[in-house]
Formats: structure tokens, C-alpha cells, sequence
């Protein structure tokens, strides 16, 4: 599987696990099914209540508003647009997923109440050369997860998932928060 992530994706994320520092932090992820095995995430939540420095709890009820919103924008066309999976922060870890990540995800796409094939986990943090690692892999039921290859893509001009306003992330934003991040580890936490 390949999943494909656009610039102002990162950009965005980049901000929300310095905004978290050492506090775990999570959410959705919703995406377009581009060919056989390729998606692209469109957008993704944020849950910042249910983390500390070593756990995240994902709070499901959080996401609700999220995921009706991405599907009214993508005019409920579910074979194309949909829930892609989930994403969590390990600031203080590697992004490795825990044995309690991996038990999650598997109950998540084995629940019989739950209409999806397959789940996407990211598992991200910020890196000492302050860019953002990643592990992703997929879940289906019944089967051991896989690695998934993430690409670097910039997403269509008439997107019609893009979210939040329709901004895209802004260079000069994102490099004053790095600025800030390579003071606050400069300084040992206090810039």
C-alpha cells in the first residue's frame, strides 16, 4: 500500500506536535482512494485532551463533527473519499507503535459494527533535525499489519477534501514555529 501525504499535510502536523511539546496527541485521518492500494490523506483531526507524555487515549465521540464535515465537502461519494485510519503523536518515543497501538487498530477493523476494510496508523514525532518521522502501517482483520510506503505529494488545485477554510500551511509560519523548536532544545525547554 501507498499512501500519499501533501506538503501543507506535513506542514500541519508539524505545528500541532510542537503546539503538544512532550504531550501525546492524536485523531483521524480521511483520504481519497486514488488507484489500487494508493491513497492520499485529504485531512485529519486533532484530539489534544486524552494524552500524556507516555499514553493517548482516542476518544471517538472527538471526531464525529470532523468526519461528517469531510463527507459533506466530498458530497458522500464514500468509494472515493473516506475514513483512511488514525494517527498519534510519540514525542517522547520512538514512532514506533506500542503493542497497545497495535491492539487497537486490530480491533477497530475487526469490529463488526465498523464498514471499513482496512485501517491506516501513522505513528509521528517531531525529529532532532526537527522534521517529522513517521511509521505508518495498515490493518485489516485477521492479518498482521503491514508497512505502508508514504509519499511526498502535492495535492490537487480543485481539491474538493480540502479542509480547514481552504488554506494551504504557510512556509513563513512553519519556519518561525522550527525557529521556536530549535530554541525551546537549544535552551534545554525555556525560549
Amino acid at each position: 500500500m501507498i499512501v500519499q501525504l501533501p506538503p501543507d499535510f506535513m506542514e500541519r502536523l508539524a505545528l500541532e506536535l510542537v503546539k503538544a511539546g512532550r504531550r501525546e496527541i492524536g485523531g483521524v485521518l480521511v483520504g481519497e482512494h486514488l488507484a489500487e492500494a494508493t491513497f492520499r490523506v485529504a485531512d485529519f483531526s486533532v484530539q489534544r485532551s486524552g494524552g500524556s507524555v507516555s499514553c493517548f487515549v482516542r476518544r471517538p465521540a472527538k471526531h464525529r463533527r470532523f468526519l461528517e464535515r469531510f463527507f459533506e465537502r466530498t458530497g458522500r461519494d464514500f468509494e472515493r473519499f473516506n475514513y483512511l485510519g488514525e494517527w498519534h503523536s510519540h514525542p517522547c518515543f520512538e514512532a514506533m507503535p506500542s503493542s497497545t497501538d497495535l491492539s487497537q487498530m486490530q480491533a477497530i477493523v475487526e469490529d463488526e459494527t465498523n464498514a471499513a476494510h482496512f485501517a491506516l496508523l501513522l505513528i509521528v514525532r517531531m525529529g532532532s533535525s526537527e522534521h517529522v518521522e513517521i511509521n505508518a502501517l495498515a490493518f485489516t482483520p485477521f492479518c498482521l499489519p503491514t508497512p505502508v510506503r508514504v509519499q511526498l505529494a502535492e495535492r490537487p488545485v480543485d481539491d474538493p477534501a480540502m479542509g480547514y477554510g481552504g488554506r494551504r500551511g504557510s512556509a513563513a509560519i512553519v519556519t518561525t514555529v522550527m525557529n521556536w523548536f530549535r530554541r525551546m532544545r537549544a535552551s534545554g525547554g525555556t525560549a
